[in-house]
């Protein structure tokens, strides 16, 4: 059965995630993804071990970090700064169709890798770029992590309770969220290059994408004229919020339209005589008192553990789910019988479980199907195949710095 992009060549002259991490993407969709790195050192995020007091170290001197940014590709080392090494990188660009780069338009210019000097040697190619601000601006030429992604767009304003400093999420939230878009703009221009024959530069940013992941709240705040609201659960809506059970683990419950699911929810809960209390037999009286139908639902869930409310909320279709820390995916039949964790033989730490494509196709597939290269471990194989370089013109080009 065949890859949706199988045949597809890209290049990733990118570093971190926000950029690398979305070619990641097309190589679990079928897509050759050759990652092109500076000779010695690589990609700064194969020494990243430790951000702030995160360990992101692995067996083998591996990264985390580095492999979720780098799987499913192929490495080779070639110095970019050198007329040769540019050399090498026209001669693959000239048989690819995707070429990705996050680094600063100063630096892409220096190494002599703009649109308008790879478009003249593949006018089919698709160009991507992915920034910290955007391609205009007067912060083109700034660069960002994922915090400053999180921090301008209005994300850190988004997440907890009100009066609470802004706050902001581990890990890596909004470098993913762009991985993510920057595959979906680049299969959207191979698609148009496959419909009207054009090669183009896409451009995706940290802001925007993290803007657009906001959609609702920026709508709220430019056709409602307010910011939406930060959660308080103990004021929010009783029916639309999270409740501790009695074994100290959390559901969340969601009963929309609240008035048609009041009478269900009160069954559910063993507690009918709530039904037609006066404090809250309507939507309206349930809003103006939730403090205190919270504090009373506290005390419901507090009375049995969660699993045994999943199962009750189950028999009256009531919208629940459990809350689950990131440790106990793995526990959650769900998420395994649809493959959104799966299992996957790493060479240092045996076999383990990740991530899963989490779309599904009827007729082709997509997955994690390598751990993240060894810097430079593919240099020779793509080099005199892709290349068409002599292992004489590679050892060469080794003895030179050049590879």
């Amino acid at each position: 059965m065949k890859q949706p992009l199988e045949g597809i060549r890209v290049l990733d002259c990118g570093i971190y995630h926000a950029g690398p991490g979305g070619l990641a993407i097309l190589g679990e969709l079928g897509a050759e993804v050759i990652k092109i790195e500076q000779p010695g050192t690589g990609d700064p995020i194969r020494v990243v071990k430790k951000v702030g007091s995160i360990s992101f170290e692995l067996p083998g001197d591996r990264s985390i970090f580095c492999e979720g940014a780098n799987r499913n590709k192929k490495s080779i080392t070639i110095d970019l700064r050198n007329k040769k090494g540019q050399e090498i990188l026209y001669r693959l660009v000239k048989k690819s169709d995707v070429f990705l780069t996050n680094m600063r338009p100063q630096a892409v210019d220096s190494l002599n890798i703009t649109y308008s000097k790879l478009r003249q040697i593949n006018p089919m190619l698709i160009y991507a770029v992915v920034s910290a601000f955007g391609p205009k601006g007067p912060d083109v030429d700034r660069g960002g992590f994922d915090y400053e992604g999180q921090a301008r767009s209005g994300f850190m304003y988004s997440m907890g309770e009100v009066g609470m400093p802004p706050l902001v999420c581990q890990f890596g939230v909004v470098d993913q969220a762009t991985a993510i878009m920057a595959s979906h703009q680049i299969i959207t221009a191979l698609y148009m290059r496959e419909r009207f024959g054009e090669g183009q530069e896409v451009h995706v940013s940290m802001l925007g994408t993290a803007i657009y992941l906001l959609y609702f709240n920026v709508l709220m705040a430019q056709m409602g004229g307010f910011e939406a609201p930060r959660h308080r659960r103990s004021s929010e809506h009783p029916m639309r919020n999270y409740y501790q059970c009695s074994d100290g683990r959390w559901l969340m419950i969601t009963l929309t339209p609240p008035d048609r699911h009041w009478t269900p929810l009160c069954q559910a809960l063993g507690h009918t005589d709530l039904e037609n209390d006066p404090r809250f037999d309507t939507d309206a009286k349930r809003l103006a008192n939730a403090e205190e139908l919270v504090a009373l639902f506290d005390e419901i869930f507090a009375t049995r553990p969660r699993d045994e409310w999943l199962r009750i909320f189950g028999e009256y279709d009531l919208f629940c789910s459990g809350v689950n820390s990131v440790m106990e995916l793995t526990d959650d039949p769900q998420v395994i019988e649809n493959g959104y964790m799966v299992d996957f033989e790493h060479p240092t730490l045996g076999k383990i479980k990740i991530p899963g494509y989490p779309v599904h196709f009827s007729e082709t597939w997509a997955q994690t199907t390598r751990a993240a290269p060894e810097l430079g471990e593919h240099t020779e194989e793509v080099l005199t195949g892709l290349g068409e370089y002599t292992k004489r013109d590679i050892a060469q080009l080794r003895k030179e710095g050049v590879i």
